[in-house]
């Protein structure tokens, strides 16, 4: 393209220089001859009118006087009646330029310069020309190769730009060339790098949030089923069956939760549900981990509160939490509903030493982790709890009470109020 530019350029010149060149040497050739014309017809008026002064005046007519009246390079011939003819210099060869003047005393003066002075002026003329279509040539030379690299380094540069996006490397150049068709290619490569670059990081979000939440209930899931291959009873076997059935279900959930969430974080799936059905499900799910790892998991608080959320997203959140209580924590894991409100509160809590004070509300942040995990867990949960309109928070660090927040049915606040008080048998369940 390069080469394409430059010489499209120097044939536009060349034609320009070839059309006005020619004209140009046509228009100066007929000047300098019309002008040579023109110099030899005054100077054979100046001499008649010399000659005719002399005449009326009785003077003699002499060559050495007439030949100080024309110039070196011309022939002059005057012809007087009854006198012989008076010649002025050599007379030339070849074509000539003539010019004659009839005098009022019947006296004749013809004067005759050669062409040969008229060639040379229309070489020099010539010549003069020949420079300035050089000198434009280079002109354009170096213009076009200047407009052509002008042209051609951005065409490449944005060349590697989509052959980095293809290649994976979604990053943007953010670079102009002050050329506005240029510049539009610029910004929509810049775009698209962007929206590649989101969507990249939307999947490796995915991919990463999705092997952290699935990594424990999987293991927990084939614990179940090793349970299943050891025992011999079958209503055993039915029972752990259907638990995992049940984990398998709310595993979907949660990677099409996830999944959605990572396309549109506010699609929410909120149905109302029960509360107490959820929490039920995470302590079964979780008592064989609680047991190997010789703690305990109690339940306490509010019974009976129906929560507005999607079952299986509040199911992750709950079993993040109790992960990281057995993970982190130390002694009793416990999990208490109360009402605030128009909102109910599971609050997660343990005996250990809760978090570091020099992270605090960070420790939603992702990556950010005081105990060398992947700082994936909480992050997640949070953006689970919110992508139904909920909440999770650290109410209380040392020891440490996290609470997930969540909208209470409409119905039931109307119809219950503030429900009614606990018995004994509410305060504990594990």
């Amino acid at each position: 393209m390069r080469r394409r530019l430059i010489n499209s350029t120097l044939a536009v010149v060349l034609v320009v220089i070839a059309v006005f060149g020619i004209s140009l040497v046509i228009v100066e050739t007929r000047t300098i001859e019309s002008s040579a014309q023109e110099s030899v017809q005054s100077e054979a008026v100046r001499l008649v009118s010399i000659v005719d002064s002399r005449l009326v005046g009785g003077e003699r007519v002499e060559s050495a006087v007439l030949s100080e009246q024309i110039t070196p390079s011309r022939y002059a011939r005057v012809d007087i009646p009854g006198r012989a003819p008076i010649e002025i210099g050599a007379r030339p060869d070849g074509g000539v330029i003539t010019a004659t003047q009839k005098g009022e005393q019947g006296e004749t003066v013809r004067v005759e310069e050669s062409r040969v002075t008229v060639s040379r002026e229309v070489g020099r003329t010539l010549l003069v020309i020949l420079a300035v279509a050089l000198l434009a040539v280079v002109a354009a030379v170096f213009l076009a190769v200047r407009q052509a690299n002008r042209l051609t380094a951005p065409l490449t540069d944005l060349a590697e730009t989509a052959e980095r996006l293809g290649s994976g490397d979604p990053r943007p150049r953010h670079r102009r060339y002050g050329v506005p068709e240029l510049d539009r290619v610029a910004d929509v490569l810049d775009a698209s790098a962007e929206r590649i670059a989101r969507m990249l990081t939307a999947e490796r979000r995915l991919a990463a949030d999705a092997s952290h939440q699935l990594r424990t209930p999987l293991t927990a899931l084939s614990m179940r089923l090793e349970e299943i291959t050891l025992t011999d009873d079958p209503e055993t076997v039915k029972e752990e069956a259907t638990i995992a059935l049940t984990q398998v279900e709310r595993l979907t959930d949660v990677v099409q939760r996830l999944l959605t969430n990572s396309r549109d974080p506010q699609s929410g799936s909120a149905v109302t549900f029960d509360l107490d059905e959820v929490i039920k499900q995470q302590l079964e799910e979780w008592r064989p981990a609680t047991r190997t790892a010789g703690r305990a998991l109690v339940r306490s608080g509010r019974r009976g509160l129906r929560a507005v959320g999607t079952p299986g997203a509040v199911a992750q959140v709950l079993a993040t939490l109790i992960e990281n209580s057995l993970m982190h924590g130390d002694g009793t894991v416990a999990l208490r509903t109360r009402v605030t409100g128009n909102q109910a509160v599971v609050e997660v809590s343990d005996e250990g030493p809760g978090v570091p004070p020099d992270l605090g509300a960070r420790v939603f942040e992702r990556t950010v982790s005081g105990r060398n995990s992947t700082g994936l867990g909480l992050a997640v949960a949070r953006d689970l709890a919110e992508a139904d309109g909920g909440r999770l928070e650290l109410l209380q660090q040392q020891p440490p009470i996290f609470a997930l927040f969540l909208s209470r049915d409409v119905d039931q606040i109307d119809g219950q109020g503030e429900g009614r008080p606990l018995n004994r048998a509410d305060e504990q369940d594990g």
